[in-house]
C-alpha cells in the first residue's frame, strides 16, 4: 500500500513528539564475564554549569607505567561544588573527582611500587595525590618545598583522548609520572576521607612551625563543617585537649565535641563581636586562646578571629581554597599590637599526605567517629543530586559510592 506524503509528515511528527516527552534511558554500567575488565565505562562529565553527563568511552591501553583503578568511591569536595556552579577554573567540559579511591586492576609492566615504596599488585586499594610537572620543587624526597598547587590533580584535568581523568567514574586511568598510595590497610570511608584529612595535617603542620601550638595550648576552631570537625580530631589525636569550637549550627557543634572539642561556642547566640569575644573567653575559664584555626570561607569570620587570641598568640588561616573575598581587619589593633603570629595554608605536601595514614589510623583506634563525616551516599547515576545536596549544606560530607 503506498504511504501518502502527508501520513510520512504525520508519522515523524509523531515520533519526534514522543523522542520530546520520553526521558532518555539511563547510561548503566558496562558489565564483563567472570569479572573481567569491560571495554567500555562510565564517566560523569560536566557538560556545562549545574549538569553532568554519564558518558561511555572505551577504556583506553594501558602503557607501560600506567595504572587502571576500579573506582570505590569518592568524596565530593568544595572544590566540585564550586565548579559545578561556576566553574571558576574554567575546566569544562571535565570529568571531576579528586577524592577518590579504587581497587587495581590492570598495570603496566614498569609499575612496581608506589610513592612511598610500598609493594603495588592488582588487588591493592589505592588513591592518588598529583601528577608531577616540570618542577624541581616538588619532589618525593623534599616535600616541604612547595604543596600539591604546583602540581595537576585527577579530578581537575582537562578533558583529553583519555577520559577517564577523574573519580566520579567507573574507572580511572593512573598515568605514568603520578603519585598513588597503597592504602589497602584502610577501610573505604576512611580512605575517602585521606584528601579532605591532608588538607588540615598541613594547616597543623603549618601551625608547628610558630613555636606557639603545644599540647596544652588553648585552641579555638571557627567553623564546624568537615575541615573545621577534622582539625579537631587531628589536635585531639595529638594530644591537645583544651579545645572550643566556634560555629552558627548547633548540632555541628554537638560533633564538634564527639571529635574532640571539650567546649562550644554558638555565635547564633551572642549580639556582636564583643559578646561573642567573651563567650570564648569565658570558654577557656577567662583566657582568650593561645592558637586560632579559621576554618571558613566567609571574610567576616576571618575579621572576627583576630579577636579571640591572646598576645602573642598564634593564627592558621585555611579557609580560603579560593577567592572568597576581602577581609576588613585593623593592622595596628589586630595583628601588630597584638604580636599575633599568622601563617596560611593551602592544601598539602606529600608528606602530609602520607602522614594522613597514620592519623586515621590513629583516630580510629582513640574512638573518633570520623566515618560518620560521611552523611549522604550517592550511586553515580545520581551525581547531579549529590553535587546540590553539597551546595545546600544541610549534611557534613557527601560521597559518590560505586556498588
Amino acid at each position: 500500500m503506498a504511504v501518502r506524503e502527508q501520513d510520512v509528515e504525520l508519522i515523524v511528527r509523531q515520533i519526534l513528539s514522543e523522542m520530546g516527552t520520553k526521558a532518555a534511558a539511563p547510561v548503566t554500567a558496562p558489565k564483563a564475564a567472570g569479572g573481567a575488565i569491560p571495554k567500555k565505562a562510565r564517566v560523569a562529565m560536566l557538560t556545562e554549569l549545574g549538569k553532568f553527563e554519564l558518558q561511555e568511552h572505551e577504556i583506553p591501553a594501558l602503557g607501560d607505567d600506567d595504572i587502571l583503578v576500579k573506582v570505590e568511591g569518592c568524596g565530593v569536595c568544595g572544590t566540585d561544588a564550586h565548579e559545578f556552579k561556576n566553574d571558576p577554573f574554567g575546566l569544562i567540559p571535565v570529568v571531576l573527582g579528586h577524592e577518590g579511591t579504587g581497587e587495581i586492576v590492570a598495570m603496566g609492566k614498569n609499575v612496581k611500587k608506589d610513592s612511598a615504596g610500598k609493594t603495588l599488585s592488582v588487588g591493592d586499594k589505592v588513591v592518588t595525590c598529583m601528577i608531577f610537572k616540570d618542577n624541581p620543587d616538588i619532589t618525593m624526597y623534599d616535600l616541604n618545598k612547595q604543596n600539591v598547587g604546583g602540581a595537576d590533580v585527577y579530578g581537575l584535568l582537562p578533558d583529553d583522548d583519555i577520559k577517564f581523568n577523574g573519580w566520579f567514574a567507573d574507572y580511572i586511568v593512573v598515568r605514568g609520572g603520578s603519585t598513588i598510595f597503597n592504602v589497602s590497610d584502610l577501610d573505604l570511608d576512611s580512605r575517602i576521607l585521606i584528601e579532605a584529612c591532608a588538607v588540615l595535617i598541613h594547616a597543623v603542620e603549618r601551625a608547628k612551625t610558630t613555636g606557639i601550638l603545644r599540647f596544652n595550648s588553648r585552641v579555638a576552631v571557627q567553623g564546624c563543617g568537615p575541615i573545621g570537625l577534622i582539625c579537631i580530631a587531628i589536635l585531639r589525636t595529638m594530644g591537645v585537649e583544651n579545645i572550643t569550637a566556634v560555629d552558627g549550627n548547633q548540632k555541628r557543634l554537638d560533633f564538634a565535641k564527639r571529635m574532640g572539642a571539650n567546649k562550644t561556642v554558638n555565635f547564633m547566640e551572642h549580639q556582636g563581636i564583643e559578646a561573642l569575644t567573651k563567650a570564648v573567653e569565658d570558654s577557656f575559664d577567662g583566657h582568650l586562646a593561645d592558637f586560632a584555626f579559621q576554618c571558613t570561607g566567609n571574610p567576616k569570620a576571618h575579621a572576627n578571629i583576630y579577636k579571640f587570641i591572646r598576645n602573642g598568640g598564634g593564627l592558621c588561616e585555611l579557609g580560603f581554597f579560593i577567592n572568597g573575598g576581602d577581609a576588613v581587619i585593623n593592622p595596628h589593633f589586630d595583628l601588630c599590637a597584638k604580636e599575633i603570629t599568622l601563617v596560611g595554608s593551602w592544601v598539602y605536601t606529600l608528606r602530609d599526605y602520607a602522614t594522613t595514614f597514620d592519623f586515621l589510623k590513629r583516630a580510629k583506634g582513640i574512638g573518633l567517629p570520623l566515618a560518620e563525616l560521611i552523611t549522604d551516599r550517592y550511586p553515580l547515576e545520581e551525581i547531579n543530586e549529590a553535587l546540590k545536596k553539597n551546595l545546600e549544606m544541610t549534611g557534613l560530607k557527601v560521597a559518590v559510592i560505586n556498588k
